[in-house]
C-alpha cells in the first residue's frame, strides 16, 4: 500500500469533515485493507451524479488496496431515510425494493470494481430481518428522545408540529446496526448522512468495536447550480443515460459549477483547477463533460458524443454571429419553457413544455428535454427554439 500521507492526501480531498481525521490516519497507518462502507436504500430506480460523488469517493479506497462495502438497504427502505423530509416517507412495498436494488448493483458497478477482493455486497435484511422484538427494545434503548430530537429534520418538524411517526426514529438505530454487522472502519456519506453515520460510531462502541471513522462529503448541485442534485427536481444527470445526454447536459451548466464538478466528481485538487481556469473555459467544460460520459458510458461513447457536439456547436457559430439578442437576468436559474417564454417565440406554457419534450429546446448545443429541469446559462450562450428561431444570451443586469 501507499504511504499513510499520500493516501490521506488523495482521500481528505473534496471531503467536507472527518470524524476524526488522527483515527484515520491511525487506520491506514495500520497497514491492513480497510473495510469502507457506504450504504444506499433502493427507493428509487435510478443513481445520477449525485451518488457518483461518494462512489468515487470509495473506488478511491478500493484503488489504494481497502475493500468497499456496498450495503443495499433492502430493510431500510421499508422506512424511508427521514433526513431532509418535513413529512413521513410513503413505505414502498417489497417488489418495488427488489426491482430498484438490481438496477444499484448493475450502475454502481460503473463506477466500482466488482471483483470480490475490492467490493462486498451485502442487503441489510441479512441481519435486520433476523432481529426479535427484544432485540429491537434493545436497540431502541441505545438513543433517547432527546437525542434524536437533536436532529435538524426532527427537531423542525416537532416545533411545526408535523407529526413525526415512532418507527422514523428506528431509521438511524437501523442504519447504525449495518456498521455493527459488516464491521465498518469507514463510513461516507453525503453532508445530510452525518447524524445517520454518527449513529454507527455509538452503536459500534457499545457492541465493544473500535468506532468507524466517518467522512462526510458535500452534497452536489444540480444543473441549475442550486439546488441539490435530485431526480424529483429534474436538475440531475442519471449515470445510466447515453454518452450525448452526460455530454449535452453537462456543457448546459455555469463555469462556476463546473470547477465544482471537477473537485466533487473527478478529484482535482485546487493547483490542477487553477491551471484548467488559466486555459479556455469551454474547452475545460468539454474536457469535464468527455471524462463523465466516458465513466459512465465508455471512452469511445464519450469521444463520439465530443465530436458530435462540436461538429454542431462549429456549424452553428458559423451561421450565428448577426443572432438576436435574448436579455435575462443570469444571476438564476432558468427552466427551458421559461427561456421559450421569455424570447416572446411561444403563445403559452404548454407550447413550450410540448416543444422541450420534444427536443426542440437547445442551449448551446444540449438539449433542455425535461421541462421541469433547470440551468443557469452564461452571458453569450446560444438558444435554439425550434428549427429556425436562435437567440444568443445576454445578462439584462
Amino acid at each position: 500500500m501507499k504511504p499513510t500521507a499520500e493516501q490521506l492526501s488523495l482521500l481528505l480531498r473534496g471531503v467536507e469533515k472527518v470524524f476524526s481525521e488522527e483515527e484515520l490516519r491511525r487506520k491506514l497507518a495500520a497497514g491492513r485493507a480497510l473495510r469502507v462502507k457506504l450504504g444506499a436504500d433502493p427507493t428509487a430506480p435510478d443513481l445520477h451524479l449525485g451518488h457518483g460523488v461518494v462512489l468515487e469517493k470509495l473506488r478511491q479506497f478500493q484503488d489504494l488496496g481497502h475493500k468497499a462495502v456496498l450495503i443495499i438497504g433492502d430493510y431500510t427502505a421499508r422506512i424511508g431515510d427521514p433526513t431532509g423530509q418535513n413529512a413521513t416517507r410513503p413505505m414502498l412495498d417489497a417488489e418495488q425494493i427488489e426491482r430498484n436494488a438490481r438496477t444499484y448493483f448493475e450502475q454502481a458497478g460503473k463506477v466500482l470494481e466488482t471483483s470480490p477482493e475490492k467490493l462486498e455486497i451485502r442487503r441489510n435484511s441479512e441481519w435486520l430481518v433476523k432481529m426479535s422484538f427484544a432485540d429491537v427494545i434493545r436497540l431502541a434503548s441505545q438513543m433517547t428522545v432527546a437525542q434524536m430530537l437533536e436532529r435538524d429534520t426532527f427537531e423542525k418538524r416537532h416545533r411545526t408540529g408535523e407529526p413525526i411517526g415512532v418507527h422514523e426514529f428506528l431509521y438511524p438505530l437501523m442504519q447504525g446496526r449495518d456498521s455493527v454487522a459488516v464491521r465498518a472502519d469507514i463510513e461516507l456519506g453525503g453532508t445530510d448522512q452525518t447524524f445517520n453515520n454518527l449513529v454507527g460510531r455509538e452503536l459500534q462502541k457499545d457492541d465493544g468495536q473500535e468506532p468507524q471513522v466517518v467522512m462526510i462529503l458535500p452534497i452536489l448541485e444540480g444543473l441549475d447550480g442550486v439546488e441539490k442534485m435530485s431526480k424529483s427536481k429534474g436538475n440531475y444527470i442519471g449515470i445510466s443515460e447515453p454518452a450525448g445526454e452526460i455530454f449535452g447536459k453537462t456543457m448546459s451548466i455555469s463555469d462556476e459549477l463546473m470547477w465544482r464538478w471537477y473537485a466533487l466528481l473527478l478529484a482535482k485538487s485546487a493547483p490542477e483547477i487553477a491551471a484548467l481556469k488559466a486555459g479556455h473555459p469551454m474547452e475545460a467544460k468539454k474536457d469535464l463533460a468527455e471524462a463523465l460520459a466516458a465513466r459512465f458510458s465508455g471512452a469511445e461513447a464519450a469521444r463520439a458524443a465530443r465530436r458530435d457536439f462540436e461538429k454542431k456547436f462549429s456549424a452553428r457559430n458559423a451561421a450565428d454571429t448577426d443572432l438576436p439578442v435574448l436579455r435575462l437576468d443570469l444571476s438564476h436559474a432558468w427552466s427551458g419553457p421559461d427561456l421559450a417564454l421569455a424570447s416572446g417565440s411561444v403563445s403559452s406554457r404548454s407550447e413550450a413544455y410540448r416543444l422541450a419534450e420534444q427536443g426542440g429546446l437547445v442551449l448551446d448545443g444540449a438539449r433542455l428535454a425535461d421541462p421541469k429541469a433547470s440551468v443557469k446559462p452564461r452571458a453569450g450562450a446560444v438558444l435554439k427554439i425550434g428549427k429556425k428561431r436562435f437567440f444568443r444570451l445576454a445578462d439584462a443586469s
